[in-house]
């Protein structure tokens, strides 16, 4: 038998939130809730062996199989739900239009810039935010 294997690849992420909260000896969980638009990035992904576990920034991910709402993946470590997908080349990744910057990690900024988008002009920006403007009261966007 062929042991399967998936290259890294770049895919978009967006944190969907939802998921729980873990109150410990508090007892129980609690839903965190969910929204349209959250904090996201671009960034490498790795794959399992199978393909059916997604790799990134130390968390796992894993399918939701088209039960989630407005996500399609959850991170095993903490349930939250996310929108995992390959990059777009117009740039508009996010499930729902939004102006929110998209971070742009610095180990695939130049190639998201040159081979995806085809905007090798671009390739200094860490972000898909062209304006000079912010969103008011945006939140610092972290590594997922």
């Amino acid at each position: 038998m062929t042991k399967q294997t998936y290259p890294p690849r770049i895919m978009y992420m967006e944190c969907k939130g939802g998921g729980f909260v873990d109150f410990g000896d508090y007892g129980g969980q609690v839903s965190k809730g969910g929204g349209l638009h959250g904090s996201a990035r671009i960034g490498r992904v790795t794959f399992s062996r199978t393909g059916s576990t997604l790799h990134y920034g130390g968390k796992s991910f894993q399918s939701l199989k088209g039960t989630g709402f407005k996500a399609n993946y959850y991170c095993v470590e903490t349930g939250e739900q996310y929108w995992i997908s390959g990059p777009r080349k117009d740039g508009t990744d996010r499930l729902y239009k939004s102006d929110w910057p998209v971070e742009i990690d610095e180990d695939v900024r130049e190639e998201y810039w040159t081979e995806i988008r085809k905007r090798p002009e671009l390739k200094d920006h860490t972000s898909t935010s062209l304006s000079t403007t912010k969103r008011p009261n945006a939140t610092s966007l972290t590594r997922l």
